[in-house]
């Protein structure tokens, strides 16, 4: 539950300073849907928040150096936590991967494509 608490007041941080906002929907086990967005700033990083109206994950990730694909400790409030790669395929569009500590992956989207998801 900590860990959820320091994600979350790392967005909030994040939020104030950012760059760009990109819709997200991340499709969980049994294709439960969470939809939030990610929020990113130039130099620092970013973060994202998603929920499914009932459980409520996110969380952070440094720039990409030298590639496209960066990787992302993830919380949930219902105690699942992992770890998700994700590429940017444009700077406005990407997706990937979460995998949770109980072994299920989930479906990471952003952009365009997660507001019809």
């Amino acid at each position: 539950m900590r860990l959820l608490s320091l994600t979350a007041a790392a967005c909030l941080g994040l939020f104030a300073a950012c760059d760009v906002s990109h819709p997200v929907a991340v499709v969980g086990l049994g294709n439960i849907v969470y939809k939030g967005s990610a929020t990113a700033t130039f130099l620092e990083g970013g973060c994202f928040q998603v929920s499914n109206g009932r459980t409520n994950c996110q969380g952070g990730f440094r720039p990409a150096s030298q590639t496209a694909t960066v990787t992302s400790p993830v919380s949930c409030s219902n105690g699942l936590s992992g770890v998700g790669m994700v590429t940017s395929e444009t700077p406005r569009a990407g997706g990937g991967e979460i995998v949770m500590q109980d072994g299920t992956r989930w479906r990471f989207i952003f952009g365009r494509e997660a507001l019809v998801v």
